[in-house]
C-alpha cells in the first residue's frame, strides 16, 4: 500500500519495509531499508489528524538548536512522511544504566531551549478551558466508562474546586513552549545527542510542565534522592535562563506538584481512553503508578487530602480489582 509513495522517493533502489512499534495515536510505523540505510515511514490518517503541526513544529524545535528527526520525503493529502532514523535507542532504554543521572541532567539542560521555542501558529491555545477539557479526561473516562461509577456517589464539588485550583496554579506560572509529552518513551539518544519526536502536541503552557513530566514520569519512578536532585537542577536551570522571574524553590516546587496533579489525573483517564475507544490495553498497567504520584503529592496539601483519601480507599482499590480480572 506505500509502494507508490516509498518509489516516488527512491526511484530505482530498491527497498524493504516492516512494522515497527506504533505510539499512542491513530499513527503507525514501519522501518524502511534501502541501500543498508534505513528509514522510518510515518503513516498518519489525515482524516483522523492534522498533520500540518508535526511538519511545522519540526521546523520551529529544528530553529531552536533542538534534534528532532529530519522530514525527508512527504505526501500530505495521504499523510506519509519518510523521516530520518534516529534508531531505537530512548532514554526508557537507558534507565538501568550507570549513567542514568548524568542522562538526566543532559536531558535537563534542553528544558531552557524548548521552553525558548518560539510560538507558532500551530501551537494550539493552552489556556483555561483546554485544561479544564484535559481534567474531564480523567472523570469521564477512567471514573465514568472504565470503573462505571455513578456520579451522585462521587465528590463532585470538590473535584469541581479541585479543577479551577489546578487551571489558577497553571495559568500562573510563566508561559513557555512546552513539548508537553516530554517524558522517557519520547527521548532518544542518538550517538550521544539528545532528540525529542512526538512534538507535535506542543504549546506555549506553564514552566514546569516538561519538567514534571520528565521526572515525574508515568512509565518509570525515580528513586527519591534522585528526584530531589534532579528537580532542583530543573528549577537551576529555568532560573538561570531567566525563565521563572521572581520565582522562589518553594513557589516552584508547589507549581511543579499542581501541574503534576493535573498531567498525571489526564494521563490516568487517557490510559483508560486508549483501552475503551482506541482498543489498546497496554497502558493499563500505567493507571496505578500514575495515580499513586496523585496520592502522593496531594497527601502534603491541606486543601487536596480529601483528594488522597479519596483515591487511596475508594478509586486505587477499584482500580486494583478492575485489573485483577481486566475486562473492558
Amino acid at each position: 500500500m506505500y509502494e507508490g509513495f516509498l518509489n516516488s522517493y527512491f526511484g530505482n533502489c530498491g527497498y524493504q519495509y516492516s512494522a515497527i512499534t506504533s505510539d499512542a495515536s491513530f499513527r503507525c510505523y514501519h522501518r524502511v531499508v534501502s541501500a543498508q540505510h534505513s528509514y522510518i515511514l510515518m503513516d498518519s490518517d489525515p482524516d483522523k489528524l492534522d498533520n500540518r503541526p508535526f511538519v511545522e513544529l519540526n521546523r520551529c524545535f529544528t530553529q531552536a538548536g533542538l534534534k528532532v528527526p529530519n522530514i525527508l520525503h512527504i505526501d500530505m493529502d495521504s499523510g506519509l512522511m519518510l523521516l530520518e532514523d534516529l534508531g531505537s535507542k530512548h532514554l526508557a532504554d537507558r534507565l538501568d544504566d550507570q549513567t542514568r543521572m548524568q542522562d538526566y541532567q543532559e536531558i535537563i539542560a534542553l528544558l531552557p531551549r524548548i521552553a525558548s521555542t518560539p510560538a507558532s501558529d500551530f501551537m494550539k491555545p493552552y489556556d483555561g478551558q483546554f485544561i479544564n477539557m484535559e481534567l474531564d479526561i480523567f472523570w469521564q473516562w477512567l471514573i465514568g466508562d472504565w470503573l462505571k461509577l455513578d456520579e451522585r456517589n462521587l465528590p463532585v464539588t470538590q473535584w469541581t474546586t479541585l479543577k479551577k485550583q489546578l487551571i489558577d496554579a497553571m495559568l500562573a506560572q510563566p508561559q513557555v513552549t512546552m513539548h508537553r509529552d516530554f517524558h522517557s518513551r519520547n527521548i532518544m539518544n542518538v550517538s550521544g545527542e539528545w532528540a525529542l519526536i512526538d512534538y507535535q502536541d506542543a504549546v506555549q503552557g506553564p514552566v514546569t510542565y516538561d519538567a514534571v513530566s520528565l521526572l515525574r514520569d508515568c512509565y518509570f519512578k525515580l528513586p527519591q534522592a534522585e528526584f530531589n536532585m534532579l528537580q532542583s537542577a530543573s528549577f537551576a536551570k529555568l532560573d538561570e535562563a531567566n525563565l521563572l522571574p521572581h520565582m522562589t524553590f518553594e513557589q516552584y516546587q508547589r507549581y511543579f506538584d499542581m501541574t503534576g496533579i493535573q498531567r498525571h489525573l489526564k494521563a490516568a483517564g487517557i490510559f483508560c481512553r486508549l483501552l475503551l475507544r482506541d482498543g489498546k490495553a497496554g497502558y493499563l498497567q500505567n493507571i496505578l503508578p500514575t495515580l499513586q504520584y496523585i496520592h502522593d503529592v496531594a497527601k502534603c496539601y491541606e486543601s487536596f487530602q480529601w483528594l488522597a483519601t479519596w483515591l487511596r480507599h475508594d478509586i486505587m482499590p477499584k482500580v486494583e480489582a478492575k485489573l485483577s480480572y481486566q475486562t473492558v
